[in-house]
């Protein structure tokens, strides 16, 4: 299937009110196994492929290295990928439009920008923020691809949900496919939906103490995971390892996969 395609097919999965449940993986294996699982969408995690390479979260990958990585994902499996390529590597709006371009060229039917200054923790102001997000959606439009605007201040602690909301709101005018403000409430999700647009959600913080059928009900048309299932697989690590060489406990390895059903798994999902 080309990329046209499965950008058509992304972007038909957005319905308000069922939402896509959309995995991140973090590297091949973990996209070839939700893919073998059923997942019909996934997307890429920075903090996810950012600790594959040994680095934390927040701009340390640069574009090149987060290019091959979408690119491998997309090569691996037959479903449509998003992209999260951050601040898109760059604070001008003629970089970000660059950033868009190049991105639909490694097959990935979405991508998603944010309003965040990385490195760093800041959020871009508003008219900035703005320009940055028309000047994705004019790239996007311009090679076909769904294009996902994130205000990320209220995830950041740099400004309130009304804010976040917002800014939302003007992303919607402006034409951008899915808008996205991760860790707002039930509320704010509310008010995101009666854009009109699709919303994402995060299911991270209360989120998730909610199904997927709940949060339909709020509206939403996609669900991720960000580095959710990467983080819990450092918990493991973590836990893990401590125990064997703290206590010499090796029972956490009987929590281990069924190689059997991994292998037979990476083996078809392609």
């Amino acid at each position: 299937m080309n990329r046209h395609e499965l950008t058509e097919r992304f972007r038909a999965l957005h319905v308000a009110g069922q939402p896509l449940v959309m995995p991140n993986p973090w590297d091949i294996g973990s996209a070839k196994l939700m893919a073998g699982l059923g997942a019909k969408a996934l997307a890429t995690t920075s903090s996810g492929y950012a600790f594959t390479m040994g680095l934390a979260d927040g701009g340390l990958v640069s574009r090149d290295a987060v290019l091959r990585h979408a690119a491998d994902i997309c090569s691996a499996v037959d479903v449509p990928i998003n992209g999260d390529f951050e601040n898109g590597f760059g604070d001008t709006p003629e970089t970000v439009a660059e950033t868009v371009r190049l991105a639909a060229e490694t097959g990935l039917a979405g991508v998603s920008i944010e309003d965040t200054v990385v490195p760093g923790s800041g959020s871009y102001p508003f008219d900035l923020a703005l320009a940055r997000i028309e000047a994705a959606i004019e790239a996007a439009r311009a090679v076909g691809i769904v294009l996902t605007a994130r205000a990320d201040g209220w995830l950041c602690g740099n400004y309130d949900q009304a804010e976040a909301l917002h800014r939302c709101q003007a992303f919607a005018e402006a034409g951008a496919e899915v808008i996205y403000a991760p860790l707002v409430d039930a509320d704010t999700t509310r008010a995101l939906v009666a854009t009109g647009q699709a919303v994402n959600l995060l299911a991270a913080g209360a989120m998730r103490d909610l199904s997927a059928q709940q949060v339909g009900a709020l509206g939403v048309a996609r669900i991720s995971i960000g580095g959710g299932l990467a983080r819990v697989t450092q918990q493991m690590i973590l836990d893990g390892t401590r125990a064997m060489l703290e206590h010499g406990d090796f029972t956490a390895l009987k929590g281990a996969a069924s190689s059997a059903e991994v292998d037979a798994i990476l083996g078809g999902a392609v």
